[in-house]
């Protein structure tokens, strides 16, 4: 059987991305993002990234098909992000995706965007192993997944119960007055900082409520410890070491993600795991991550930095691995869902 070429079209937030991959070889790949827009506003105004869009779905996809010196006809499957995401983001890229999937007479599939973080990996790494555990971080998502099957079988271990982490990181970094999106300035001003400075709580790790959520993710407290140290060193008239409240942060967030990932790693007899979502760019969680995978003898597959944010890339591997599983198309008239299950692949 030759490798199946398939279509991948994001657009879950502010990103509207299309890439084709050819088996586990990326053949192209674009990304246009409607973040400056946004970032007058402190955060993502969905109305906004609709119409941005609606703009963009088409010179995207053509690019994409461009790159790869193809088109609509060399492809044997469309795959679209059906979910979750933003209800009207998502209806922009699912109507367009279906569109074309109709006038080429393609199958389609409404793919859950989160898992595609999982798959992104394959085009570095290759074949996923039986029964690995998945790290996903990003702004929406903290999440620990036990992967059984990746285009059949997917089982939630743990999850945050209130803020992920890049939410937490985003909010921390509007206290301390960093344009959005928050976290990239956290990471440049956490490196130059002193990690020891204050002590940020690591939610859900120990006592009781870390035996019954040993592997579930509480970084609310984070931001309000952090806001209040901030709130107090004002009140002093003192000033605020914006490094080293960054490195805090960040090497307290890194060391709860990779204690944990590693705790599920042992408890599932893994021996990898892998890393995704747009959060697992930032470098001291990729330093924890890689550092404790040598510890514990745990390969971890983290994407090259270029894949961590939302991309088409990540969906047309999805949807390779639905086609060559045999999984039956999605109906022609899917819904999306904003709320999609991280238990559900595809539609």
């Amino acid at each position: 059987m030759s490798e199946a070429i398939v279509l991948g079209i994001e657009s879950t937030c502010d990103e509207t991305a299309a890439a084709i991959v050819r088996g586990r070889t990326l053949v192209s790949n674009v990304v246009a993002s409607s973040m400056q827009e946004h970032a007058r506003y402190g955060g993502v105004i969905p109305e906004i990234a609709s119409r941005a869009h609606a703009e963009a779905f088409v010179p995207v996809v053509s690019k994409a098909l461009a790159d790869a010196n193809m088109d609509l006809s060399d492809v044997d499957a469309i795959a679209v992000s059906a979910g979750p995401g933003l209800a009207g983001c998502l209806a922009v890229g699912v109507s367009g995706a279906k569109a074309l999937a109709w006038a080429a007479n393609k199958p389609i599939y409404g793919i859950n965007h989160v898992i595609g973080h999982i798959a992104v990996t394959q085009l570095q790494f290759g074949d996923v192993p039986e029964d690995v555990l998945a790290l996903i971080v990003s702004g929406g998502h903290t999440s620990l997944l036990h992967v059984n099957d990746i285009a059949k079988s997917i089982d939630v271990v743990g999850t945050t119960l209130d803020d992920a982490a890049g939410e937490c990181f985003d909010k921390v970094a509007r206290l301390l007055g960093f344009p959005y999106p928050g976290g990239p300035h956290i990471d440049r001003h956490g490196r130059l900082g002193n990690p020891n400075t204050l002590k940020v709580p690591q939610g859900l790790t120990q006592g009781r409520s870390g035996k019954e959520h040993p592997y579930d993710f509480s970084f609310s407290g984070v931001k309000t410890a952090v806001a209040r140290w901030v709130e107090a060193r004002e009140a002093q008239g003192l000033e605020i070491p914006v490094d080293d409240v960054c490195a805090s942060l960040a090497n307290s967030v890194a060391e709860v993600l990779s204690r944990k990932a590693m705790m599920g790693c042992e408890q599932y007899g893994s021996k990898t795991l892998m890393i995704g979502g747009g959060f697992s760019a930032n470098s001291q969680l990729r330093e924890h991550l890689l550092a404790c995978g040598k510890e514990h003898g745990i390969e971890v597959r983290l994407p090259e930095l270029k894949l961590c944010t939302d991309n088409g890339a990540m969906v047309a591997m999805l949807g390779v691995n639905l086609v060559e599983a045999g999984v039956r198309p999605s109906a022609p008239d899917f819904a999306i869902d904003s709320a999609m299950p991280l238990t559900t692949v595809s539609l």
